[in-house]
């Protein structure tokens, strides 16, 4: 049978890809996926067909990677960080159970090859900006992404609200955009309705890739920052506290041994 493996590629470099994922796009025939994440990878297999597209084409290259399996080719469809977070492992899924479906309701046979969806586990960006920071997701944390592209816009903010009420240490995925300059500073007075502007935070861009970089700060701070859609924000919770470690500042959030 052959595979269609949903690869989170982490950060896209060979030393933040789990080996899980360096081996299933190694297994491939095909790698697919957002030119910009082709891009990372592609140099590190060169022999490998490709398959990419551009922004807003999910649906496009998901169904691309199913009928290159059902071709007979192994595929890798590649995402950034973890492919189950924000990432193509849910549209695949979605695709094939509606393309299943219809197959099955106008009773037509197929010559195609069956396929076997198999995702791997990838370093999200919560994850890999956490390590970066020190160490902010300790205790219970939930990430939200400020894109309303796909999730309308009062449900991002009631979700906003119910985590810093919550007390949740929060990841904020795609906190900015061109088109979408005022996100982040709306997200953070929506948390300061709950937090004070105190809360330790922070922020990291282009995790595992070239030009990373982290920053500590506190809530009113980050709030005035202008980031971008290679940037992870963090807030702490109530116990976060900045660390100062062998002369580094350190966002860190105590999961309770010490009491």
């Amino acid at each position: 049978m052959n595979a269609l493996f949903v690869v989170g590629i982490g950060g896209g470099n060979r030393d933040g890809m789990t080996q899980a994922a360096y081996e299933a796009i190694s297994r491939a025939d095909v790698i697919a996926g957002y030119k910009t994440y082709i891009d990372l990878v592609a140099p590190l297999f060169p022999q490998k067909e490709i398959y990419a597209t551009g922004m807003m084409k999910e649906a496009e290259r998901c169904r691309a990677a199913l009928e290159l399996a059902r071709a007979g080719k192994n595929v890798a469809l590649v995402c950034s960080g973890d492919a189950g977070v924000y990432g193509m492992a849910s549209l695949v899924y979605e695709i094939a159970h509606d393309e299943k479906d219809e197959k099955e309701s106008a009773q037509t046979e197929s010559r195609k090859f069956p396929v076997q969806i198999e995702v791997i586990a990838g370093v999200t960006a919560a994850l890999g900006g956490a390590a970066l920071l020190g160490a902010p997701l300790s205790h219970d944390f939930c990430t939200i992404s400020l894109s309303n592209l796909l999730t309308p816009q009062d449900i991002i903010e009631k979700r906003l609200r119910a985590a810093a009420q919550g007390d949740f240490c929060i990841a904020l995925y795609n906190p900015q955009s061109r088109h979408r300059p005022d996100t982040l500073k709306n997200a953070c007075r929506i948390l300061m309705e709950t937090l004070s502007p105190h809360t330790p935070c922070g922020w990291v861009r282009n995790v595992s890739r070239t030009g990373e970089e982290s920053h500590i700060c506190t809530l009113a701070k980050l709030s005035e920052t202008d980031l971008d859609m290679f940037c992870t924000a963090f807030i702490g919770n109530t116990a976060t506290r900045i660390l100062e470690i062998s002369g580094q500042k350190k966002l860190v959030t105590p999961r309770g041994y010490t009491k």
